[in-house]
């Protein structure tokens, strides 16, 4: 077993604590002696205990749960641990002090300092092992919530994908009717953007450059349908190239841009993409990506039926999936875009430092 060299450390200091605290209570029952007497008995017999009960353990099977040994030697190893610490203790508080514990004079105080040791070295090895237990559950619950959060994050994502791909076969179907030739463009764009997406859709994070990618193929493959109407630019410093989000996060406001946005304006119009960060509360940075379109706005845009492909199920998923992964921390908001026009902002905390 691999020595976690902070954790000892750690416990000799909570030792050193628990000793200094019995020897406390010892010098104010006994008032008439000098303080250092208790202390130097009670850190000599509790530091060597600790040493023989905390290194022992090492040489058994212990338990994965709570790193202790298993069986009979988990009971037999404090109890020798206890014995051992106090007489190799006491001989050296002996030495230290020039004093001998075991003369007809010290054999009353011997009895006293039998039973603090057995009672003390029972108490702090106890504290240990449940410290060790409760550590051991808190890792289990934090595993399992990860894999609650990531399995909630694939569900969210196998919904979304059909949604992405029905919204592109319903716009391959309109084109289908009035020009075949661009169609046949659209629908092999449309193949090699899926193939592309669904791929890279398999993980639960990937780079925000391949989210700017996959943005890119989609808003080429809806040029072929828009033509000059739809015209586009992507915003993405270097530095935050690599920084990790969950795949198809942008992918709903792109579409929900064109199909309220600009779709209905027969000019069409102008969509912006952008990432960048800012400064959080407690000097946390955060990670801000904005969909801007100059389309119709959120006022002018007309009613759609609630049953309509595409209308809020997307949006929904967006604030699902970041409520999922960062609590109250994620935060979306849709606003009117000034001079026109709707601004959709995601922003989260930086879970990794931008290059």
């Amino acid at each position: 077993m691999k020595i976690d060299w902070l954790d000892k450390l750690q416990r000799l200091l909570q030792t050193l604590a628990f000793c200094l605290a019995v020897s406390g209570i010892q010098y104010a029952f006994r008032p008439d002696k000098p303080y250092y007497i208790p202390a130097t008995y009670s850190l000599a017999i509790g530091t060597l205990t600790w040493a023989l009960v905390d290194f022992g353990r090492h040489l058994f099977a212990s338990s994965e749960e709570y790193g202790w040994p298993k069986g009979i030697a988990g009971f037999a190893l404090p109890l020798v641990g206890i014995v051992l610490g106090y007489l190799g203790g006491t001989l050296l508080a002996d030495w230290w002090c020039g004093v001998s514990s075991w003369d007809s004079a010290g054999r009353a105080q011997l009895r006293i300092s039998i039973g603090i040791t057995v009672v003390a070295g029972t108490v702090i090895c106890y504290y240990f092992y449940v410290n060790g237990k409760s550590a051991w559950m808190q890792a289990r619950m934090t595993e399992v919530h990860s894999q609650a959060t990531e399995a909630q994050l694939k569900l969210l994502e196998t919904q979304l994908e059909p949604h992405m791909l029905f919204n592109t076969l319903a716009n391959l179907r309109m084109l289908i009717g009035t020009d075949p030739v661009r169609a046949q463009d659209m629908l092999d764009r449309m193949i090699a953007y899926l193939r592309a997406t669904l791929s890279a859709s398999r993980s639960t994070q990937h780079p925000l450059a391949d989210e700017f990618q996959r943005l890119a193929d989609y808003l080429e493959l809806m040029a072929v349908r828009m033509g000059p109407r739809l015209a586009y630019t992507l915003d993405l410093p270097e530095a935050l190239r690599e920084v990790p989000v969950p795949p198809l996060l942008l992918q709903p406001l792109v579409e929900n841009a064109i199909r309220h946005g600009l779709e209905p304006q027969v000019e069409g119009g102008h969509i912006t993409v952008q990432a960048r960060t800012q400064a959080g509360p407690k000097g946390r940075m955060l990670l801000v990506l904005q969909v801007s379109d100059t389309g119709a706005g959120l006022n002018a845009a007309p009613p759609i039926a609630p049953t309509a492909p595409g209308t809020s199920f997307g949006l929904t998923q967006v604030r699902e999936r970041l409520a999922t992964l960062h609590g109250e921390a994620g935060k979306f908001e849709l606003a009117a875009h000034a001079p026109r026009g709707t601004s959709a902002t995601i922003t989260f905390p930086l879970t990794t430092s931008p290059a």
